[in-house]
């Protein structure tokens, strides 16, 4: 009997041990093909907007940042089995998703719009699109958005899982058009050579119940505790200038939500 009991005790502080271990840890989600905001550089090392915020974050709650890579359309899913803590990943927050998820108060706010070839006269409507091939990222608030406004409209829906792929088949000519946000498809794609012969067509789209109301971190409802101190550790970077720093440095203007 006593084993027995000194073998639970054992346990027991095994098992605190590794809860504190983990509650020092912040494990990050994020989808790596997304710049400005998330990407890698040519020696692999994880890059961007988000990945700077992240570490910020961790650094004002003296925790040390755990990045897990994982496909975009997959996050949600993978935070719920709990692969990682929290999604930093340029996620919309819309009302689909705060179904199954938690967010934090909107961090920052990016237009999304569509690209297409210099005079091709597309504008982002259905009757200018009308038997058009739209390219999106899987998984994606714009996705929701094509699918629910032009999808049944005579518009086909190209839906990727790497954002990447959606502009190497626009400039093979696979696609006629593009929907993402503004700065990655001026970061990502036409302030690049491939880019060169594209532009930003019409105004920005407008949903708030597809395309949300800003981006902000993904956590599990659960999850209450942490949370709050993220909340508060995103807060205090808000007040003392360092969104808005991280915000000049990546897209020269301040996108941080007010």
């Amino acid at each position: 009997m006593n084993l027995k009991l000194s073998l639970a005790a054992a346990v027991l502080a095994m098992t605190a041990g590794a809860v504190h271990a983990q509650s020092d840890t912040l494990r990050f989600g994020i989808e790596a093909a997304y710049p400005p905001f998330e990407s890698k550089t040519a020696s692999g090392q994880l890059e961007g907007f988000d990945v700077d915020l992240g570490n910020a974050v961790c650094a004002k709650l003296k925790m040390k940042c755990v990045w897990v890579e994982n496909a975009f359309d997959g996050l949600i899913p993978a935070l719920q089995a709990r692969k990682f803590d929290v999604i930093n990943s340029a996620m919309n927050i819309t009302a689909k998703r705060k179904e199954s998820i938690a967010f934090t108060p909107p961090i920052y706010v990016v237009p999304i719009v569509m690209i297409a070839k210099h005079g091709s006269r597309l504008h982002p409507d259905v009757k200018s699109l009308q038997g058009k091939r739209v390219g999106v990222l899987q998984g994606s608030s714009q996705e929701d958005f094509l699918k629910a406004h032009w999808a049944n409209a005579g518009v086909q829906v190209v839906s990727y899982q790497d954002q990447d792929q959606v502009y190497a088949d626009l400039v093979a000519g696979r696609l006629d058009a593009a929907v993402q946000e503004a700065q990655t498809a001026q970061d990502g794609f036409l302030g690049k050579p491939a880019g060169a012969g594209f532009e930003m067509v019409g105004e920005p789209l407008k949903d708030p119940s597809t395309l949300g109301e800003g981006t902000g971190f993904g956590l599990r409802k659960s999850d209450k505790a942490l949370q709050a101190k993220v909340d508060a550790a995103l807060d205090a970077l808000k007040k003392d200038g360092t969104l808005t720093a991280l915000s000049q440095k990546y897209f020269k203007r301040d996108i941080i939500a007010k």
